[in-house]
């Protein structure tokens, strides 16, 4: 019976897979078309460190909210920090009138 789950399974986890490594590679260039020279390396390193900091944080969030037998939550929250960040990156340098524009 848990067989019939594997494909959608591997093909969610690839999906997810390809959209950080595309999310994280795309903020790394975008890095050096924001800020200029001087300012791109420890911008880059301060980035980088964050990123770190993600890779600890999240497995302990899932880890308690699975101890509390609601993970659901954790995703729900996840999600929305997402999603939210889709917008603020929207909204500074994607939109028509942002002020620095990035391709």
């Amino acid at each position: 019976m848990r067989e019939q789950y594997f494909i959608p399974f591997l093909l969610l986890f690839i999906i997810l897979f390809t959209a950080t490594g595309v999310g994280n590679g795309s903020t790394f260039r975008s890095i050096a078309v924001i800020f200029d020279k001087e300012q791109a390396g420890p911008v880059l390193g301060w980035t980088s460190a964050i990123a770190a900091y993600g890779a600890f944080i999240i497995p302990q969030v899932f880890g308690e909210q699975i101890k509390a037998t609601t993970p659901e939550y954790a995703l729900y929250g996840f999600a929305i920090f997402y999603f939210v960040c889709l917008l603020l990156n929207w909204w500074f340098y994607t939109r028509k009138n942002a002020y620095i524009q990035n391709p």
